[in-house]
């Protein structure tokens, strides 16, 4: 099977974005790097990569952890990923995968 030449989009990943390039938009929704507005849609796969640079320049700042966000960054991420964590727990995502390697 032929890898695609552009991203489906975080709303048309899989189990709701769950994925490394659905993480890093929602990232770049927290930083104020994209609109939420913004799947990436048709994005090829230099792009993502240049948006992944970015997003991990802003999380360089705070060292990589989520409880160092200022409160206005932190109330963003908990927003984002919470939401999308409900929506793909709705979808049969459970995390298990993201795991695996750990047992």
């Amino acid at each position: 099977m032929a890898r695609p030449n552009a991203y489906v989009g975080v709303d048309n990943d899989l189990f709701g974005g769950m994925t490394t390039i659905g993480k890093t938009i929602r990232d770049a929704w927290v930083f104020g790097l994209l609109p939420e507005s913004e799947t990436c849609s048709g994005w090829n796969l230099v792009g993502i990569d240049a948006l992944l640079q970015k997003v991990n320049c802003e999380w360089d700042k705070y060292g990589c952890l989520v409880s160092r966000l200022p409160k206005d960054l932190f109330d963003r991420h908990q927003k984002i990923h919470g939401e999308a964590v409900k929506v793909a727990r709705e979808s049969g995502w459970s995390g298990e995968f993201e795991i695996d390697n750990e047992k």
